[in-house]
């Protein structure tokens, strides 16, 4: 478990040593998933597409997989506790046929299912085999900027009956949610005690005149 870690941007002299870990930072969308909620459909076992989400540490690592049952469609509906900037992707797979060949993006749509694959995507991307996960697909940020929703498709692979993914990392800038209708409730609380005021005073004229 890595703790929060907060690049100060120092610029050392050996830039290379503290690349692997400002990656791994920039990696960290993982830790704002809500995995609860997250999807995989078509997956042959319950539970495993949540698994390729991970941190930077743990991509190489070949325990934890999905891998796609019927066909080799997977779906992936990732819900952020906040808002995400998205600024790139990174898909790992098998070094042979089962990789996936080519992913499809889409935003802010919860329950996505295949029948709505069929719409436009925001990005889509052809992949190569990346068994290493050195591969990153940058997105283009100004569709990506508002993000609390994210479907990820992979619509093909590279000829096999089946997809495995092991890892799927997301880099970008995450915010926190605003809770907006919490401020709307509190200005109908206090508009309505003065609606109360307006309706008292009436009778009371209709007495004077």
């Amino acid at each position: 478990m890595s703790g929060h870690g907060h690049g100060h941007g120092h610029s050392c002299g050996s830039e290379g040593q503290h690349e692997p870990a400002e990656r791994g930072l920039e990696f960290g969308l993982y830790q704002r998933i809500d995995l609860e909620k997250l999807q995989c459909l078509n997956e042959s076992r319950d539970g495993d597409g949540r698994q390729v989400f991970k941190p930077w540490d743990q991509r190489n690592l070949r325990d934890k997989y999905v891998e796609s049952d019927v066909d080799e469609e997977l779906l992936f509906n990732v819900p952020f506790t906040g808002s995400v900037k998205l600024k790139g992707i990174i898909i790992s797979g098998e070094n042979d046929d089962s990789h996936p060949a080519e992913i499809r993006l889409y935003k802010n749509i919860p329950q996505m299912s295949f029948d709505d694959t069929g719409r436009e995507p925001e990005q889509a991307f052809r992949l190569n085999r990346d068994p290493l996960a050195e591969l990153e697909y940058p997105t283009k940020i100004a569709r990506f900027s508002s993000v609390h929703h994210l479907s990820i498709h992979i619509s093909k692979n590279f000829g096999d009956e089946n997809t495995r993914v092991y890892y799927i990392g997301l880099r970008g800038e995450y915010s926190e949610a605003h809770r907006h209708e919490v401020t709307i409730c509190n200005y109908e609380a206090a508009a309505n005690p003065a609606d109360h005021k307006v309706e008292s005073i009436i009778p009371q004229t209709n007495f004077i005149s």
